[in-house]
């Protein structure tokens, strides 16, 4: 039978390996989660979205509202809609007066201005980025855009000052031919 001395040790053992085991997993994702980098892109996607809903609002707000007096189009550019099958209690004659009307009917449609509204804002949120990608590069020496130039034999994107393309290795200043 083991004395009362081994069991003690051998728990004592037992809670320093684990403390240990829990030290290096701790040391392990702090190492991985507070890099310079991964902190950067968690800052970069909490600016990214709110940089995302003033650009949204701007566009909603501010742009498409003067759509709306476009003659022929007499409410929001979101709220335009096709009824492709109308629902069991559709007014045959009368329609459906807003898109959220018809889909709680069980109507199917095609929510053509929700899709332009969609694009609209996807285009003003590209643009106003390449913007700021262009404002930053005329204010400092280093550019966030890029130039490249298609590699001679596989055709895929390398830099113009590139001796060797990165995907093929071949040369690019004709040295194989």
């Amino acid at each position: 039978m083991p004395r009362l001395e081994d069991t003690e040790q051998a728990l004592l053992d037992a809670g320093q390996g684990a403390k240990e085991r829990a030290q290096r997993a701790w040391d392990g994702f702090s190492d991985f989660a507070l890099r310079d980098n991964v902190l950067e892109v968690a800052v970069g996607l909490i600016i990214a979205a709110a940089f995302t809903t003033v650009v949204t609002s701007f566009i909603s707000d501010i742009l498409l509202p003067p759509f709306s007096l476009i003659p022929g189009i007499n409410k929001n550019l979101e709220e335009k809609f096709a009824v492709l099958r109308s629902g069991p209690h559709a007014h045959y004659g009368k329609g459906y007066n807003t898109l959220k009307q018809a889909l709680e009917d069980g109507a199917v449609v095609l929510a053509y201005g929700s899709f332009l509204d969609n694009v609209l804002r996807f285009l003003g949120l590209g643009i106003a980025l390449y913007t700021i990608a262009q404002i930053y590069g005329w204010m400092s020496d280093d550019s966030i855009i890029k130039k490249t130039v298609k590699c001679k034999y596989c055709r895929k994107r390398i830099s113009p000052s590139a001796k060797r393309c990165v995907n093929c290795t071949s040369w690019q200043d004709g040295r194989e031919g």
